[in-house]
């Protein structure tokens, strides 16, 4: 069943002030906009729902297909963002000290006997950019990665590919490990600090879900929220970590997070702590099969968009869709 929150013509006075009640063209034009919109998401079979809010006010939020915008949908590695947000509390509250500490500091115990040479010298930093230096566990080892009796001692034994800080190295076993590491340093499994420094201020639930064989959580996919509560992170992520008055993360951290750290050698975008950043002024959480978290600051926009987690998307394909659409008529709302 299809959950729209329509964008009325009265709506749109409101939006846009006085000047669009006195320039009905002005509404006009931004029917247009969001009909265009519309037609994209009716033909896009893989493209579940699409939230859009500009200032303080949701000026699309419909979800034709899939579990709707109030039931829990697979955020894939969407999640890895929310694991960078959860580094940046941890340094806040002196949990951590900061992006240079080092694995060997932070966590030694999950280091094995038998790890890459250097490995204790990785640092946080190496961690949440993807600049771990080890081989990857993405792609075509992910599968091989997941079936191994522990996922972090299995990321920590494979070959370094390049210098950490050097390249980014797309790996679900970087943020792994990074969460596990939060976890030894917090006290708190990666799910209670979810849900305590994100879920509980923000009003979202977040239920747990897949945890590796020493019981750590997944740092990194598999996580579910509801596609309202996706679009209230990237509210968060617009307002620079603050959320209905409240800073819930450092926004010394959301600025440091959105400063360009790698380049993804498969979109071309830039990449900071967590987030995907683009030449058109987006910051985005990108997930597989088309799981999108973005914020465009300078335009007041916040958008959510949730896929068939089944499908792939890449960036030639239907990510590339999405792109066109967020850099054409959505950014045409800002």
């Amino acid at each position: 069943m299809t959950e729209a929150h329509r964008f009325t013509r009265r709506q749109a006075g409101l939006c846009l002030g006085g000047a669009a009640l006195a320039a009905p063209g002005m509404v006009r034009a931004m029917d247009a906009v969001l009909d265009e919109i519309r037609a994209f998401l009716s033909e896009t079979d893989q493209l579940h729902s699409i939230q859009i809010r500009r200032g303080d006010e949701v000026i699309l939020a419909e979800a034709p297909r899939g579990p709707g915008l109030n039931r829990l949908a697979n955020i894939k590695s969407c999640s890895k963002s929310l694991v960078a947000l959860m580094l940046g509390v941890a340094i806040d509250r002196g949990e951590i000290a900061g992006v240079a500490a080092r694995l060997g500091d932070v966590a030694p115990g999950l280091i094995p006997a038998d790890a890459t040479e250097g490995v204790g010298g990785v640092t946080m930093e190496d961690l949440v950019t993807l600049r771990a230096g080890l081989e990857r566990t993405s792609g075509g080892n992910y599968g091989a990665w997941i079936a191994s009796a522990n996922w972090i001692a299995d990321a920590l034994r494979r070959p370094m590919v390049a210098e950490p800080g050097g390249r980014m190295l797309y790996s679900t076993g970087s943020t792994h490990v990074l969460g596990a590491a939060l976890t030894e340093a917090t006290g708190e499994t990666l799910l209670g600090q979810m849900r305590a420094r994100l879920g509980q201020p923000m009003g979202i639930e977040i239920p747990p879900w897949t945890r590796d064989p020493q019981g750590y959580y997944l740092g990194g996919n598999q996580m579910a929220l509801r596609p309202r509560d996706m679009l209230k992170l990237a509210v968060l992520l617009r307002d620079e970590g603050a959320y209905d008055g409240r800073q819930v993360i450092p926004r010394d951290w959301m600025r440091a997070s959105l400063e360009a750290r790698a380049r993804s050698p498969f979109s071309g975008m830039s990449y900071g702590y967590g987030w995907f950043l683009t030449r058109s002024g987006y910051a985005l959480a990108r997930g597989y099969g088309g799981q999108v978290i973005a914020a465009h600051r300078a335009r007041g926009l916040a958008v959510a968009i949730t896929s068939d987690p089944t499908r792939p998307a890449r960036s030639a394909g239907y990510f590339g869709q999405i792109m066109r659409l967020l850099d054409g008529p959505v950014r045409d709302l800002g």
